[in-house]
């Protein structure tokens, strides 16, 4: 059977901007017509229905996002928010860090809602606002894919003039893996680990906001990479439209900023990039500087 290949560039007025590929359906499962889950492997049950159907990935509209002031955060994971009627909600907060410097309450806050029945908390923080009004992404599993969009559209120059593009792939020697990988026939594999950047002090956006024992082990994986003739990068995705210059957090995790600096020596790049966010949309937009 074959096929041929399509891209919709216009449909009506509004383009969808969350695309999702069959991969990300490797740690489904699918279950039979009886409720019985099928004995496949699913990446075999994946690569099926790519084989009949010829769909490689799919793309939807992303939700609109609501809004209310925030009231609380709360173990971690938690926030509590006031609604323009006056009741008060529980969202979840998918960002793990301290997020210093990144609660205000009764500042607004812009929250997603899943249509998934399963879901204890529907809601998910997206965006905060600040007493000087700049906006945060306070979503930094949305990092990853921001940065996948500006590479594929050549906002990242320093990553362009690759062939494929892979999320989550294992690698290293410390059970890790790399958030993006980049290949080519013509030139090495490229390794992209990428940090979301939400910090901002006086005028300096820093990484991390707190001590964090993951990043130097990616750290210590990139400079790994490197020594094997692979292509290394860091990659910051500064989610504060306040953040114009990025650097590493000595005062807050002084090991990190020494790993940082052995990373560079070693070969490793270090980028950043800035994100224009909106309660509508966030595009990754311009480089920003970095100082190791």
């Amino acid at each position: 059977m074959s096929f041929i290949d399509s891209i919709i560039i216009g449909s009506g007025h509004n383009l969808p901007s969350q695309s999702v590929s069959n991969k990300s359906f490797n740690d489904s499962t699918f279950y039979t017509e009886q409720g019985v889950p099928f004995p496949n492997e699913t990446s075999d049950i994946v690569q099926k229905f790519y084989d009949i159907t010829g769909i490689r990935e799919r793309t939807y509209l992303e939700p609109e996002l609501e809004s209310g002031k925030l009231i609380k955060r709360y173990k971690r994971f938690l926030a509590d928010v006031k609604l323009e009627d006056g009741s008060e909600i529980t969202i979840h907060c998918p960002n793990t860090g301290s997020m210093k410097n990144c609660l205000f309450p009764g500042e607004t806050v812009w929250f997603s809602t899943s249509d998934n029945p399963k879901r204890k908390y529907p809601h998910t923080w997206e965006i905060s606002a600040t007493p000087e009004q700049h906006l945060i992404g306070i979503n930094t599993g949305r990092a990853n894919a921001l940065a996948e969009e500006a590479i594929k559209s050549g906002v990242i120059t320093e990553l362009s003039g690759y062939a494929n593009i892979k999320r989550e792939v294992k690698y290293g020697d410390e059970n890790s893996r790399i958030d993006i990988l980049l290949s080519d026939d013509t030139q090495p594999l490229c390794y992209v680990e990428v940090k979301s950047c939400t910090l901002l002090e006086q005028t300096v956006g820093y990484f991390p906001d707190s001590v964090t024992a993951r990043g130097q082990k990616h750290l210590r994986e990139l400079m790994h990479m490197v020594s094997l003739g692979h292509r290394a990068v860091l990659l910051f995705v500064v989610q504060h439209s306040g953040i114009n210059l990025v650097q590493a957090a000595e005062h807050i995790d002084p090991q990190y900023a020494l790993l940082l600096k052995q990373a560079v020596n070693s070969g490793v790049e270090v980028l950043a990039y800035q994100t224009e966010i909106s309660a509508t949309s966030s595009i990754i937009t311009r480089s920003c500087k970095v100082i190791v």
